[in-house]
């Protein structure tokens, strides 16, 4: 239950931090965060430590967590080394994956499309994350499937949060149709221009989203 409530808990702070409700440089107390969310101490410091990871709040030595707000500079440069990192893989994927993995990433397709009917934008995005760490795991290469899967939890909040603006999901479903139809055709470089072309509208969308979301909140 406890993690259930860390998980809603780390996406409501996400939506806070992003449409400026909390801004760079504030503390996330954690009992006044108890109070709000009516839950104990202990998801709130669960879902804390998932801001962390993520990068979105730092931890200071005895003085508490604190709201990180990336910069555009750095975000454009996170989503490009994204995006980079994501296009080897998918060249060697391509070359190297399996049939059961290919009949995996059409099973998240499937969960996709169903999350999408619903217009449910968290549930697209955990079949999302299973169809992407798939085809990490299948380019055969443990270093660059671990430094993808790094940069993946850093942009996780911003990738999950982009698939709200109207038209995206359809948008990133075909995206999705198109990187599996390069795959299982064992194109190395239409894979790699699908995956790479595929993380860079994410960063585009991301900027859009903050705008609407921070204007709506004005």
């Amino acid at each position: 239950m406890d993690v259930r409530h860390a998980d809603r808990i780390a996406d409501a702070l996400e939506e806070l931090v992003f449409t400026g409700q909390f801004n760079d440089g504030d503390r996330l107390d954690e009992i006044r965060l108890a109070k709000q969310f009516g839950v104990s101490r202990t998801p709130i410091r669960e879902a804390l430590q998932r801001l962390v990871a993520s990068g979105i709040a730092e931890q200071l030595p005895r003085r508490g967590v604190f709201v990180r707000q990336p910069g555009p500079v750095e975000l454009m440069e996170m989503f490009e080394t994204m995006a980079e990192i994501e296009a080897v893989c998918g060249r060697l994927a391509a070359r190297r994956i399996s049939d059961e993995a290919l009949a995996e990433l059409e099973q998240a397709n499937d969960l996709c499309r169903a999350a999408m009917a619903s217009q449910d934008t968290d549930a697209y995005y955990r079949e999302n994350e299973r169809f992407h760490h798939t085809i990490y795991a299948q380019s055969g290469n443990s270093y660059l499937a671990g430094q993808a899967l790094r940069l993946h939890r850093r942009l996780k909040p911003f990738r999950r949060l982009q698939l709200r603006l109207r038209g995206r999901l359809a948008q990133s479903m075909g995206e999705h149709e198109e990187i599996v139809a390069a795959l299982r055709s064992g194109d190395d470089t239409r894979a790699a221009t699908a995956l790479r072309d595929h993380v860079g509208i994410q960063g585009e969308k991301f900027r859009h989203l903050m705008t609407e979301l921070r204007t709506a909140a004005q």
